[in-house]
């Protein structure tokens, strides 16, 4: 899987953000959990739906290479009901005129049901489900941006 999309806001703005654990939980449609469980370790509850799939998964996300402020390498480990989810997953991020050219490469490893059904469907909501994920994490890092700016301390 290769995906590229534009955030319309300076790299060093969105590599400072796209590890906070509130902004990623806001950013990421059907999470219910997202926490730090240690240094470049996350827990994730995820409710998943792509057409007929739907699932709660269970996912430990580590960061296991990081070129600041450029790249960065994932480990996803998850577990549903209707199989298992693994994914190195690579991010890069690039200036581009004062916005953030990012280019998510992933290559997800399926089983159960998830394997059966078979990666065109599996494929296709993952594409609309990165689309989402970019534009959702664009808006909530402009809110944190925002919210410090008037001074208010909570985010949610």
């Amino acid at each position: 899987m290769d995906y590229h999309h534009t955030i319309h806001l300076p790299r060093k703005v969105v590599w400072k953000w796209i590890k906070d654990e509130k902004v990623l939980q806001n950013a990421i449609n059907g999470c219910k959990i997202f926490t730090k469980t240690s240094e470049d370790v996350y827990y994730c509850e995820w409710d998943l739906q792509f057409g007929p799939i739907k699932d709660v998964f269970r996912l430990e996300i580590e960061i296991i290479q990081e070129k600041m402020p450029s790249f960065y390498r994932l480990q996803v480990n998850g577990k549903g009901n209707l199989g298992d989810i693994q994914a190195v997953i690579d991010v890069f991020l690039r200036d581009q005129q004062g916005t953030t050219k990012i280019h998510l490469q992933a290559d997800p490893v399926l089983t159960g049901t998830l394997a059966i059904v078979g990666q065109r469907v599996v494929n296709g909501g993952a594409d609309k489900a990165i689309t989402n994920f970019v534009e959702r994490l664009e808006k909530e890092i402009k809110k944190v941006i925002f919210q410090a700016r008037r001074g208010i301390n909570k985010r949610s």
